[in-house]
C-alpha cells in the first residue's frame, strides 16, 4: 500500500499509530483517507451488485415513470462521475507537465468514477424495475458520507495549521463530491411514485408495508399510523390492511398442495417397488432384515419445500445478528482496560461507547428483519396448513370419518396448525444455538484459558438431563392432549343434545363424566408442570454455576491467577449469551417433539384414503338410461361387511323409483353408493348428468335462507319463487322475521324439522340438475304437506316431471304413482316393478301392503283434513330436536311477534283444501311502506345469533384480582415475594463479584479466595432455590385457578336455560371450553412467572447501574418516557388485535365443522371448490389480524430496543466521562449489566402484552361463568314425596307462559285439569302453543303467571331435577350421545341389567343389540351416526319404558320411522303405559281417534277439549280437522 501511495506530494505511509492512536487528536494518514477510505463504498457496491440483479430479474413490478426526482437522482450521480473523471485528468495533466503524482491519485478516481456511473446506471435500472425505495444505494450514499467525514475534518485542520491550502484544486472537488454525495444520501430517502401498470389496486385498505420507503421499513415506520389509531380508539376489522398477495390463502395453499402432491407421487412410485420385492424364507428374512418398509409421503419435506426459501433469507439475517452480539463484549473488555489505564486519551472512551451503541443498534434492526422474516412465513405456514387439512376434510371416506370425529378434525386445524406456526421462529436456533455456543467457549477460552472447560463441561453434562426433563414432559402433554381431545368431543355432544339432558334431567351424570376427564386432565397438567418447574430451576442456576466454576477454577489452578474486572465481568456478559442457546435449546427439545407430534397427525390424516371419483363413472351410459348399477357390491369401509351386495338396477332417463324396504335394509346407503359416498368392493355404477341430494336428515348453513336455497349459484328470481311455492315454504316466509333473508342458526336451529327437510329440498329443485336423490324427504313433514311436495315436485305433475327421481320413501300412498319400485331387504334388491305389477305377484312386498292399507286410507282421507292446518304445521314445535338447541318451533324465536300473529291469523283464514288443490289462499297484500319497516324491524330481531361481544379498551383489574383469587391470594403474594429475593440475591452476587476484582494485591496475588468464593456461591444458589419455590407455588395455584374457573363454568352451563343455547352458538361455547381453558391451563402461569422475572431483572439493572454511575440519573426520565409512551401505544393496539384475531378465529372452525357435517351435500352438488374458497376467505380475515400483531411486535421491539441501547450508551459514556472517581469493577459491573437491558426491556412488554392478550381468557370464562341461570335442580325444603307423582293428576291453572323476557305470551290464561291414567291428544296449529305446553309442564319454560300443579302439588315449588325426572318424554328427534348404548339408556347407572333387557325387549330392539358381540357395550358412534333413524327412535322408547313414570309425554315420534316400526311404538305404548296419564301431540289424528278425550288449541288458549265422539259432534275446530282427514 505504500508504493501506492508513492513518495510525491503524499510521501506518507500507509498506516501510522502514532498520528492514528497514541494522541490526543487522532487523524489518519493521507495515503490512508484517499485509497481504502475512499474504496470502501465501491468495495460494498460491487460487492452486493451481482445478488442485487438477480433479485431484481426475479421482482419485477412495472415500470416508473421517469419523475422530476429521478431525474435529480441520477443528474446528481452524472455529476459525481464528472467530478472524479475531472479528479483523474488533473492527474494526468500533472503527468504531462512533469510532477508525477502518486499512483493512488490514478487508482482512486478511476475506481470511485467508474462506481459513480455504475450508481447511475442502477438508479435507472431500479426505476424500469418497479423499485421505489432502493435500500443497496441508500446504505452505498451513507458509506460514502460516513467515508468522506474524516477527509472532511483533516483537511480543514491540515490547512489551519499551515495557514495555507496545499492542493486547491484536489481540494475544491473533495467539497463539491462530499456536497453531492450528502445530497444524493438524502434524495435516495424519498420513495417514487408507485409502477405504472402494476396490476391496478382495487384494495381498499393495501397494506402500506409494500410501498414504503427502505428506512421505513427497516425501522417499521409504516406501522406508526395503525399504532395511533389503536391508541386513539379500539381498532375495528375494517381498520386492518388487507395481506399482501404473496400472503394469501389461494397462493399458499396452492403452493403447499404443489409439493404435497409430489411427495404422494413419490411415495407411490416406490410402493409398488416395495410390494414386487421378491418373497424371501423366513431364515433369508431374519438375516437380511425385515423388508424395507415403502416411504410414506413426508408432510415436512412438502412444508420444506414449499418455504424453504424464506427461511434460507431468515437464516442469513440470523448469521450477521448472532456475530454482532459478540463484538459488545470485547468492546467492554476494552472498556474496562481503557479504564484501568489513566493515561489513556478520553476520545477512546467515547470511541467504544460510540461503538457499542453504533453495534447494539445494527444488532436491533437485523434481529428485527429476521423477526419478521420468519413470523411472516410461520404465518403463511398456518395459512396453508389450514387450507391443505380442509381440502383434504372435503374428499375423505366415511371410514376415516367415523374413526376421526369432527372435533378431532378441528383440532388439526386450531392446535396442530398453530403449533407449527408457533414453532417456525425456533427453527434457526437448530444452527444458530450451536454456531453462538461454539463462538463464546472460543472467547472465553481467550480470556481464561483452559479454566473455561470446567464450565463448558457442567453445560453439557445438563443437556442431558433437560434432555430427559423435556421427553418426560412431553409424554405428560401427548396423554393430556387425548384428555383434552375427549373432553372437548364430550363437551360439543352435550351442547348439541343439551335438550335433551334437560327434558330427562341428565345434567348431573354427564357433568360427572366431564369433571371426571378433566381431574384426570389436571393431574397431568400439575406433573408436568412440576418437572417444568425443576426445569426452570436448572436453567436459573446453570449460567451462575457455569460462572461459578469457571472463575472458582481459574482462581484455584494457579495461585498467580488473578481475578480483575476484565476477566470477571467480560466472562459475565459471554456467558450472558450463551445463556440464550442453552435456554432454548430444551425448550426448542421439546417443541420440536410436539411439533412431530403434530406433523405426525396431519401426515397420517392427508394420507388418509379419499373417495374415488371413479368410484361412479359420470361420462358414459347405456343410451337412454340415467342411472345403472352392476352387480355392485358396496361397504362403509374395507373392514366392514358388505352393506349391500350385488346390485343390478336400472334407471331410464326421467323416471321416478321408488325405493322401499323395512329400517336397515340398506335404503340410505343406496343413495350414498349413487352418490359415491361408499366404498365399492365390485361393480359397476353409471350416473349420467348432474345431481341434486336431498338427504334424510337436512344439512342447513348458518346463513340466510335464500342462501342455502340458492346454495352458491346466482339469484333467477323466478326459478327462486317457482323452488319456495313449490315445497310450501311461501308461509313460512310470512312467519320468519326477515323472511328470506331470515339468517338461520347453526344447524339450522330456528327452524323446524319440517322446515328444514322444505329448504333442503327447495335447494334441490333450484339446483335445476338432470337426476334427483330423495332420501326419505316427506318422513319430516306432515302427511299434507307431504302430499303437497309429491304434488307440486316429485310427482308425475310435479316441478321436476321428465327429471330422473329415485325417491327413499315410507309413504305407501304415493307409490301407485311411481314408475316402478325397487323393494330392498337385507341389503339386495328383493323385488323391482311397478305398483301394480307388484301387488299381483302377491310377494312380500304385497304382504307389506296388505298389512298397512288400511292405515293408509285412513291417511288418503286425512291428507285433505290436513289442510286447515295449514301448509307450515310440524311446525309446531316438537319438543325436541335433533340440533344443538333448537327452537323448536317459530314462536320462540326471537321475532317482532306481533308481525307474526298477522299471518297466523291470515293462516287460519287458507282455504280448507290447502294450497295445491286449486284454491287461491288469501294473503293480505303489504304496501312497499309496511314492507320497508317490516324488513326493518325484522333485521333489528331477526339475527338469531347475537355477534359476539368482544371487549374493548384496558382489560379490567377486577379480571387479574379474578384469577388472583382463584390462584388464591396468598400464593400470588408469596410468588411475588420469592422473585424479590431471588432478584436481591443476584445483585449481591455480582456487586460482591465486583468488590472482588477490586480488591489489593499482596505480591502479585489475591488473598483470601476462599471466603469470596464461597459467598459467591451461597448467594448464587439461593437464587436458584428462589426460583424453584416460586415456580412450584406458582403451579400449585394455576392448577388450582384451571380447576376452579373450569368448574364454574361447567356448573353455569348445565344450569343455563334453554334460551340462552338457542341465541348463542354452540362453537362459542365450546370455544370457552377448549381455547380459554387451554390458555388458562397452559399458557397463563409461564406468561406470568416470566414476566415477574423480566420486571425484577429490569428493577435490578437500573439500581445497579444507577449506584454505580449516578449520573445516569439524569437520562433515566427522558427514556422512561419513552418507553411508557411505546409501551401504550402497543399495548393498546396489540391488545385489540388479539381480540379481532380470537373473534375471526370461531367463524374458521364453526364453518369447517358445518363442512365436514356436510361433505356428502357439497359433493353431490359439486360445491367443494366454493367451500375452499368461502375457508380462504375467513381465514384470511383471521390472518389480517395476526399479520398486523406481528408487525406491532417488530415496531415494539425497534423502538424498546433503542430505548434498551440509549441506556447501554449512557452507561458507557458516564463510566468515561467519570472514569477518575471509577473502579474497573464498578464500570464493569454497570455496563456488562446495562448490555442485558435491551432484552428484558423489550421481554417485558412483550410479557405485559401476553399477560393482558392471555387473561382475556379469564375475562371470557368468566363472562360465561355469570350468566343467568334456570330454577334451582333440587329445593331441599320442599321435595316431592318418594311416590310421586301416583296418581298422574295434571292440571293448568290460569297458566301463562312466554318465550323469552319482551316477547308475548304463547299460551294465555290456560286452565283445564287431566284426571290421571287418561289418555289426551293434543291438536292445534302451528302457533297455537302445543310444544309449549309441554315444555312448561318440564319448566323448560317458566309460567309468567298461573301454575301447573301434579297431584296437587305446585311444579314451581319443586327442584327442576324432581320435576323431569319424574316425567317421561319421548322426543320428536331421537337424540344419541358418543358412548355405550347403556350408557345413552341410563347415563346414571340406576337401572338394573335386567331392567335395561326387558325395556329393550320391549321396544323391539333385544335382537339387535343381542346381534352385537359388545352386547350393552355397542358403541354408539356421535349423534348415534351407526344406527338407522329408525333404531334411535326405538332407542328414545327404552329411555321411556325404563323410567316408567306416571305422566308420558308424547312428542309424535313417527314421523323418521317405517309403518312397521310406527304400530310397534304405537303398540307399546297402548299396552306398557295403561295406566299411565299420556299426553300427545298430535300430527296424525288417526293415532288419537281412541283416546279419552282431545284438546284442541287455538292461539294460546283452550278452544275446545272434550272426548273425540263429542267434539265430532259439536261440529267445531276439531270436527273441521276431522273432516278433513276422512274420519268424521
Amino acid at each position: 500500500m505504500d508504493a501506492l501511495c508513492g513518495s510525491g506530494e503524499l510521501g506518507s505511509k500507509f498506516w501510522d499509530s502514532n498520528l492514528s492512536v497514541h494522541t490526543d487528536n487522532p487523524d489518519l494518514t493521507p495515503c490512508f483517507q484517499n485509497s481504502l477510505l475512499a474504496w470502501v463504498p465501491c468495495i460494498y457496491l460491487w460487492v452486493t451488485l451481482p445478488c442485487y440483479l438477480l433479485y431484481l430479474q426475479h421482482h419485477h413490478q412495472g415500470y416508473i415513470i421517469l419523475s422530476p426526482l429521478s431525474r435529480l437522482k441520477t443528474a446528481l450521480g452524472f455529476l459525481l462521475w464528472c467530478v472524479s473523471w475531472a479528479d483523474l485528468f488533473y492527474s494526468f495533466h500533472g503527468l504531462v507537465h512533469g510532477w508525477a503524482p502518486a499512483p493512488v491519485f490514478f487508482v482512486t478516481p478511476l475506481v470511485v468514477g467508474v462506481t459513480m456511473l455504475l450508481a447511475t446506471l442502477l438508479i435507472q435500472y431500479e426505476r424500469l424495475r418497479g423499485v421505489q425505495s432502493s435500500g443497496v444505494l441508500i446504505i452505498f450514499w451513507f458509506l460514502c458520507v460516513v467515508c468522506g467525514v474524516i477527509p472532511f475534518r483533516s483537511k480543514i485542520l491540515s490547512a489551519l495549521a499551515k495557514g495555507k491550502i496545499s492542493d486547491p484544486f484536489r481540494f475544491t472537488t473533495f467539497y463539491i463530491q462530499f456536497a453531492l454525495v450528502l445530497f444524493a444520501l438524502v434524495l435516495s430517502c424519498f420513495r417514487e411514485k408507485p409502477p405504472l401498470f402494476s396490476p391496478k389496486d382495487v384494495d381498499p385498505n393495501p397494506c402500506p408495508e409494500a410501498s414504503a420507503g427502505f428506512l421505513s421499513r427497516l425501522c417499521f415506520w409504516w406501522f406508526t399510523k395503525m399504532a395511533i389509531l389503536g391508541y386513539r380508539r379500539p381498532l375495528e376489522d375494517q381498520d386492518l390492511w388487507s395481506l399482501n398477495k404473496e400472503d394469501r390463502s389461494e397462493k399458499v395453499v396452492e403452493r403447499l398442495l404443489k409439493a404435497w402432491n409430489k411427495q404422494q407421487k413419490g411415495a407411490a412410485r416406490h410402493k409398488p417397488e416395495a410390494a414386487s420385492g421378491k418373497t424371501v424364507s423366513s431364515e433369508d428374512e431374519v438375516l437380511l432384515g425385515a423388508r424395507p418398509r415403502p416411504p410414506e409421503p413426508s408432510f415436512l419435506k412438502a412444508l420444506l419445500a414449499t418455504f424453504g426459501p424464506s427461511l434460507l433469507i431468515g437464516t442469513c439475517f440470523k448469521l450477521i445478528q448472532d456475530l454482532l452480539a459478540f463484538v459488545n463484549p470485547q468492546l467492554l473488555s476494552i472498556l474496562i482496560r481503557f479504564i484501568s489505564n489513566p493515561m489513556a486519551p478520553a476520545w477512546w472512551g467515547f470511541l467504544v461507547a460510540g461503538l457499542m451503541f453504533v453495534c447494539s443498534v445494527m444488532q436491533t434492526l437485523i434481529l428485527h428483519q429476521y423477526c419478521q422474516c420468519i413470523f411472516v412465513m410461520g404465518l403463511r405456514i398456518r395459512t396453508a396448513v389450514v387450507g391443505v387439512v380442509y381440502r383434504k376434510a372435503l374428499i375423505i371416506t366415511n371410514s376415516v370419518k367415523r374413526e376421526s370425529t369432527v372435533g378431532e378434525i378441528v383440532n388439526l386445524m386450531s392446535v396442530d396448525a398453530q403449533r407449527l406456526m408457533e414453532v417456525a421462529p425456533f427453527l434457526n436456533l437448530l444452527w444458530s444455538a450451536p454456531v453462538q455456543i461454539i463462538l463464546a467457549i472460543y472467547f472465553l477460552w481467550q480470556n481464561l484459558g483452559p479454566s473455561v472447560l470446567a464450565g463448558v463441561a457442567l453445560m453439557v453434562l445438563l443437556i442431558p438431563l433437560n434432555g430427559a426433563l423435556a421427553m418426560k414432559i412431553r409424554t405428560f402433554q401427548v396423554k393430556q392432549m387425548k384428555f383434552k381431545d375427549s373432553r372437548t368431543k364430550l363437551m360439543s355432544e352435550i351442547l348439541s343434545g343439551i335438550k335433551v339432558l334437560k327434558l330427562y334431567a341428565w345434567e348431573p351424570s354427564f357433568q360427572k363424566q366431564v369433571e371426571g376427564i378433566r381431574q384426570d386432565e389436571l393431574r397431568l397438567l400439575r406433573k408436568a408442570a412440576y418437572f417444568h418447574a425443576v426445569s426452570t430451576f436448572i436453567w436459573t442456576c446453570t449460567p451462575f454455576l457455569v460462572t461459578l466454576i469457571t472463575l472458582g477454577t481459574y482462581v484455584s489452578v494457579d495461585v498467580n491467577n488473578v481475578l480483575d474486572a476484565e476477566k470477571a465481568f467480560v466472562t459475565i456478559s459471554l456467558f450472558n449469551i450463551l445463556k440464550m442457546p442453552l435456554n432454548m435449546l430444551p425448550q426448542l427439545i421439546s417443541l420440536m417433539a410436539q411439533t412431530s407430534v403434530s406433523l405426525k397427525r396431519i401426515q397420517h390424516f392427508l394420507s388418509q384414503d379419499e373417495l374415488d371419483p371413479k368410484c361412479v363413472e359420470r361420462k358414459t351410459i347405456t343410451p337412454g338410461h340415467a342411472i345403472t348399477i352392476h352387480n355392485g357390491t358396496f361397504t362403509w369401509a374395507q373392514d366392514l361387511p358388505p352393506i349391500l351386495h350385488s346390485l343390478n338396477i336400472q334407471v331410464p332417463k326421467g323416471a321416478l323409483v321408488a325405493v322401499v324396504g323395512p329400517v336397515g335394509c340398506g335404503k340410505s346407503s343406496l343413495v350414498s353408493a349413487l352418490l359415491g359416498e361408499m366404498e365399492k368392493l365390485e361393480g359397476k355404477v353409471h350416473v349420467k348428468g348432474s345431481v341434486a341430494y336431498v338427504p334424510q336428515q337436512a344439512w342447513i348453513q348458518n346463513c340466510t335462507l335464500q342462501e342455502n336455497v340458492l346454495f352458491g349459484q346466482a339469484l333467477d328470481p323466478k326459478r327462486y319463487q317457482r323452488a319456495l311455492e313449490a315445497c310450501a315454504l311461501l308461509a313460512d316466509l310470512e312467519v320468519l322475521p326477515g323472511r328470506d333473508q331470515t339468517e338461520i342458526g347453526e344447524k339450522g336451529i330456528n327452524l323446524s324439522g319440517g322446515q328444514r327437510q322444505r329448504v333442503s329440498m327447495a335447494r334441490a329443485v333450484y339446483s335445476a340438475a338432470d337426476i334427483f336423490l330423495l332420501d326419505d324427504p316427506l318422513s319430516a313433514v306432515d302427511s299434507h304437506v307431504a302430499k303437497h311436495i309429491f304434488d307440486q315436485v316429485i310427482g308425475p305433475e310435479g316441478v321436476l316431471a321428465g327429471k330422473t327421481r329415485v325417491l327413499v320413501t315410507h309413504s305407501i300412498s304415493f307409490l301407485p304413482q311411481t314408475d316402478f319400485i325397487i323393494v330392498l331387504a337385507d341389503g339386495r334388491v328383493s323385488e323391482v316393478g311397478t305398483y301394480t305389477a307388484l301387488l299381483q305377484r302377491n310377494d312380500s312386498f304385497a304382504n307389506f301392503l296388505r298389512n298397512y292399507a288400511p292405515d293408509e286410507d285412513e291417511e288418503h282421507l286425512e291428507e285433505d283434513r290436513r289442510a286447515a292446518l295449514e301448509i307450515v304445521d310440524d311446525e309446531e314445535a316438537l319438543p325436541i330436536e335433533d340440533t344443538l338447541s333448537s327452537h323448536t318451533d317459530l314462536e320462540n324465536e326471537p321475532v317482532m311477534y306481533e308481525v307474526q300473529k298477522q299471518f297466523m291469523r291470515q293462516l287460519s283464514a287458507m282455504s280448507s283444501e290447502g294450497e295445491g288443490q286449486g284454491r287461491p289462499v288469501p294473503r293480505r297484500r303489504v304496501g312497499p311502506a309496511e314492507k320497508v319497516v317490516q324488513a326493518a324491524e325484522a333485521k333489528a330481531s331477526g339475527a338469531l345469533v347475537q355477534e359476539e361481544k368482544m371487549e374493548t379498551g384496558t382489560v379490567k383489574l377486577s379480571v387479574f384480582w379474578d384469577y388472583a383469587k382463584a390462584m388464591g391470594l396468598c400464593t400470588t403474594l408469596v410468588v411475588c415475594l420469592l422473585y424479590a429475593g431471588q432478584s436481591a440475591a443476584s445483585i449481591g452476587a455480582n456487586v460482591w463479584l465486583s468488590a472482588w476484582t477490586n480488591e489489593a494485591m499482596v505480591e502479585g496475588r489475591q488473598n483470601n479466595t476462599s471466603l469470596r468464593l464461597g459467598v459467591y456461591a451461597a448467594l448464587g444458589i439461593l437464587q436458584g432455590l428462589l426460583v424453584l419455590l416460586a415456580a412450584v407455588t406458582m403451579v400449585v395455584g394455576s392448577v388450582q385457578a384451571g380447576r376452579l374457573l373450569h368448574q364454574a363454568l361447567l356448573h353455569n352451563k348445565m344450569r343455563s336455560p334453554q334460551s340462552f343455547f338457542d341465541t348463542t352458538p354452540s362453537g362459542r361455547i365450546l370455544n370457552r371450553f377448549s381455547k380459554d381453558i387451554y390458555v388458562i391451563d397452559e399458557a397463563l402461569s409461564p406468561t406470568i412467572l416470566m414476566l415477574l422475572g423480566s420486571f425484577f431483572n429490569s428493577l435490578s439493572i437500573l439500581v445497579v447501574v444507577m449506584t454505580s454511575t449516578p449520573l445516569f440519573a439524569v437520562v433515566i426520565l427522558p427514556l422512561a418516557v419513552l418507553y411508557i409512551l411505546v409501551q401504550r401505544f402497543y399495548a393498546a393496539t396489540s391488545r385489540q388485535l388479539k381480540r379481532l384475531e380470537s373473534v375471526s378465529r370461531s367463524p374458521i372452525y364453526s364453518h369447517f365443522s358445518e363442512t365436514v357435517t356436510g361433505t356428502s351435500v357439497i359433493r353431490a352438488y359439486g360445491r367443494s371448490q366454493d367451500f375452499q374458497a368461502i375457508n380462504d376467505a375467513k381465514v384470511d380475515k383471521n390472518q389480517r389480524s395476526c399479520y398486523v400483531d406481528i408487525a406491532s411486535n417488530r415496531w415494539l421491539g425497534i423502538h424498546v430496543e433503542f430505548t434498551g441501547n440509549c441506556i447501554v450508551l449512557f452507561a458507557a459514556l458516564f463510566a468515561v466521562i467519570g472514569r477518575s472517581s471509577l473502579s474497573p469493577g464498578l464500570v464493569g459491573l454497570s455496563v456488562s449489566y446495562a448490555l442485558q437491558v435491551t432484552f428484558v426491556l423489550n421481554w417485558m412488554i412483550r410479557m405485559m402484552s401476553a399477560l393482558e392478550s392471555n387473561i382475556v381468557a379469564v375475562e371470557r370464562v368468566k363472562e360465561y361463568s355469570k350468566t343467568e341461570t334456570e330454577a334451582p335442580w333440587v329445593v331441599e325444603g320442599s321435595r316431592p314425596p318418594a311416590g310421586w307423582p301416583s296418581q298422574g293428576d295434571v292440571e293448568f291453572r290460569n297458566y301463562s307462559v312466554r318465550y323469552r323476557p319482551g316477547l308475548e305470551l304463547v299460551l294465555k290464561d290456560l286452565s283445564l285439569r287431566v284426571r290421571g291414567g287418561e289418555k289426551v291428544g293434543i291438536v292445534g296449529r302451528t302457533g297455537a302453543g302445543k310444544s309449549s305446553m309441554t315444555l312448561g309442564l318440564f319448566r323448560v319454560l317458566e309460567a309468567a303467571e298461573g301454575e301447573i300443579c301434579i297431584d296437587g302439588l305446585n311444579v314451581r315449588d319443586i327442584g327442576l331435577h324432581d320435576l323431569r325426572s319424574r316425567l317421561t318424554i319421548i322426543p320428536q328427534d331421537p337424540i344419541l350421545f358418543s358412548g355405550t348404548l347403556r350408557m345413552n339408556l341410563d347415563p346414571s347407572s340406576s337401572y338394573s341389567e335386567e331392567d335395561i333387557w326387558r325395556a329393550l325387549e320391549l321396544s323391539h330392539l333385544h335382537s339387535f343389540v343381542s346381534s352385537q358381540p359388545a352386547g350393552l357395550d355397542f358403541e354408539c358412534s356421535e349423534g348415534g351416526e351407526n344406527l338407522s333413524v329408525g333404531q334411535r327412535q326405538l332407542v328414545c322408547l327404552a329411555r321411556a319404558l325404563l323410567r316408567k313414570s306416571r305422566i308420558l309425554v308424547l312428542d309424535e315420534a313417527t314421523a323418521a320411522v317405517d309403518l312397521e316400526t310406527d304400530d310397534l311404538i304405537q303398540a307399546t305404548i297402548r299396552t306398557q303405559f295403561e295406566a299411565c296419564t299420556v299426553l300427545t301431540i298430535a300430527h296424525r289424528l288417526n293415532t288419537i281417534m281412541d283416546y279419552d278425550r282431545v284438546l284442541v288449541l287455538d292461539k294460546g288458549t283452550v278452544a275446545e277439549f272434550d272426548s273425540p265422539t263429542h267434539l265430532i259432534a259439536a261440529r267445531g275446530i276439531f270436527y273441521g280437522m276431522a273432516k278433513d282427514a276422512g274420519l268424521a
